[in-house]
């Protein structure tokens, strides 16, 4: 039986009282550690050479972990960017700072069945960020990249930074080339803050890490933090033409896998950041007194989002940017310099950015006051020990921009459970053999699914977390303007065991169907009763046709044959016979699986009903 130790979910920051003040450190004599903090912005877990990528150049990275330590299990906050960014200042869950959200947030929908909560708009300013408590210690702060808190009154300056470069309410760049400018309030043009000088045709990733090394060199006689969260790997995806054409191998086609140039390109020239950053605290003998921490604010974007994209692909995890699956929220975290011991270990203890404040001011030996959720990893840096912790938690209750639906999710050892809150679907995976999530154990281990979910709602209530509501102005699938309705896959509700919407580009499909008893149903709405002819999209591998079909609307069904269309992904729509929809308002189709002949019973991309004539 599966069990899990009790404990506070907040947890004081008791290892202050055991460590040195800054101040007594430095009547000892010793000098306090530099910090330096670099955030990339929706770079995936597989994208560094060191995590596995054969097509991305990341030598400087590689270097990095191979000089220090390499987290193999590290999650970000948040399956999307600032409440992760707020979980990393202030060490507390999105859910506790009521910042679940990017900002401004996605705003409700119609064809939407939740509302979402109300989020705060800002980081807000009575919390201790990691710059407020190094502040007060003596160091000199600097905010250089993207900050994604809050505007005017809620900026980095705000926040315990002495100086901030590139840092407002923007969640993307206003270009990263210069002129970094867009948009304009008044008659006045909006540049990115710190940067309205720049020559043109200059790349904001290199500018950034010009402006960071200006700071490292103007503050090296005395203790700082840099905090340097790149724009990059965000869309719009823009990089450097020569280095774009260096990736030759790619066809231009986006399909899923990690081999776009563009976002290559933006990612290497990131790496070279790095470099620069590396090799200037080494030029300044500074390289041993500095703790350097790389990470992401979450997964990466592996869904159609813009022009070029998908931008990465994050396999062997599932999915990516927006969803609560491992490929949203795990994410590259790498640690060199003080504080670390035997470098060029890689660890596997479950981590995430909650943890980095705490682990910082431990590193800084300075106090600090007050109760988070994020736990020192200063055993773990050292050798001399792990971290005590039941569990790790998510609270995502929104629509993401990239398909995925509100949900909440435990880590707890090896298994991970996902709870969705529209219907109170949970999945239940033992990630020691199923990284990729591609099992879903909830049937066969309910009572681990009851404890995690338990402990799940436990942890919820005790962060107050804000649920979402039923949306009074839900209008699921309605018809087109020829009266038509349409059902896509990705509003699918899925039942049963194996069964999932999978939504990378090259799929976009209700896939993985190798259970009989796993069916699908949508809701829509019909203004119009009458006869309606169901057009299937479905696909079926070479042999593997001959399967068994239902599709149903109330008491009216109708049965088909899959058919084998050379490939699970090569959709043709057939018209498998006419429905009648008695009245106007909102119907259930369900899609439900009769006989299997082979490995799996089909793909389906849609389900169209159109009047019939």
């Amino acid at each position: 039986m599966f069990t899990v130790v009790v404990r506070r979910f907040a947890v004081a920051l008791l290892w202050a009282c055991a460590l040195p003040t800054s101040a007594e450190a430095a009547a000892a004599g010793e000098r306090k550690p530099n910090v330096v903090l670099i955030v990339a912005d929706d770079l995936g877990w597989a994208d560094l050479g060191c995590y596995g990528s054969k097509f991305h150049r990341t030598p400087n990275l590689d270097r990095l972990a191979k000089e220090g330590l390499r987290f193999t299990d590290a999650y970000a906050a948040c399956p999307v960017c600032s409440p992760t960014r707020a979980a990393i200042m202030t060490g507390k869950v999105p859910a506790r700072l009521k910042l679940t959200d990017w900002l401004p947030g996605r705003a409700d929908r119609s064809d939407q069945m939740l509302k979402r909560p109300q989020i705060r708009q800002e980081l807000p300013l009575e919390e201790t960020t990691i710059a407020e408590a190094l502040k007060a210690a003596g160091y000199a702060t600097a905010s250089i990249g993207k900050w994604h808190l809050g505007g005017s009154g809620f900026g980095p300056r705000e926040q315990g930074f002495d100086v901030n470069v590139g840092g407002d309410q923007a969640g993307s760049p206003r270009s990263y080339f210069a002129p970094y400018r867009g948009g304009k309030r008044g008659d006045k043009p909006q540049f990115i803050p710190g940067l309205e000088d720049a020559p043109d045709g200059e790349y904001l990733t290199d500018r950034l890490t010009s402006e960071a090394e200006k700071f490292i060199e103007a503050h090296g006689t005395k203790p700082f933090f840099l905090y340097l969260p790149h724009y990059a790997v965000h869309t719009p995806l823009k990089a450097k033409q020569a280095m774009i054409e260096s990736y030759a191998k790619w066809d231009g086609t986006p399909h899923g896998k990690q081999e776009n140039p563009i976002y290559a390109a933006m990612l290497e020239s990131l790496d070279e950041s790095v470099g620069r950053i590396v090799a200037q605290l080494e030029r300044l003998k500074l390289l041993d007194d500095t703790l350097i921490i790389f990470t992401s604010d979450n997964g990466g974007l592996a869904t159609l989002e813009g022009a070029n994209t998908p931008a990465t692909n994050n396999g062997p995890l599932r999915e990516g940017k927006g969803y609560l699956y491992e490929g949203g929220v795990r994410v590259p975290l790498i640690a060199r310099g003080a504080g670390i011991t035997k470098p060029g270990r890689t660890d596997a203890t479950p981590v995430w950015s909650c943890d980095l404040l705490p682990t910082i001011l431990g590193v800084c030996q300075c106090r600090a006051a007050g109760e988070i959720d994020g736990v020192s990893l200063l055993p773990v840096l050292q050798g001399t020990g792990g971290v005590d912790r039941e569990a790790l938690y998510w609270h995502y209750p929104h629509y993401a921009n990239q398909g995925g639906k509100p949900g909440g999710a435990i880590r707890a050892g090896k298994w991970k459970l996902i709870e969705f809150y529209e219907n109170g679907r949970r999945e239940l995976y033992d990630l020691s053999k199923s990284p990729n999530e591609s099992r879903n154990l909830a049937a066969e281990q309910p009572q681990i699914v009851a404890e995690l979910a338990a402990k799940l709602d436990a942890w919820r209530k005790a962060t107050a977390a804000d649920m979402p509501t039923s949306n009074p102005d839900y209008v699921p699938n309605p018809p087109a303007g020829d009266g038509s309705i349409t059902l896509p896959a990705r509003w699918a509700e899925v039942h049963g065991v194996q069964l999932r919407y999978e939504p990378l580009p090259h799929k976009n499909t209700l896939g993985f169907w190798v259970n009989v008893d796993d069916y699908a149903t949508w809701e829509f709405t019909a203004t119009k009763p009458g006869r309606y002819d169901v057009e299937v999209w479905q696909g079926c591998g070479t042999g593997q046709g001959g399967s068994t079909a239902e599709v149903s609307v109330g008491r009216d069904a109708l049965t088909f044959t899959v058919e084998d269309t050379g490939h699970f992904q090569n959709f043709r729509p057939r018209v498998v016979g006419s429905i009648t929809i008695d009245k106007p308002g909102r119907h259930t189709l369900t899609l439900r699986p009769k006989s299997k002949a082979k490995a799996a019973v089909m793909d389906v991309r849609q389900i169209v009903l159109r009047p019939a004539k």
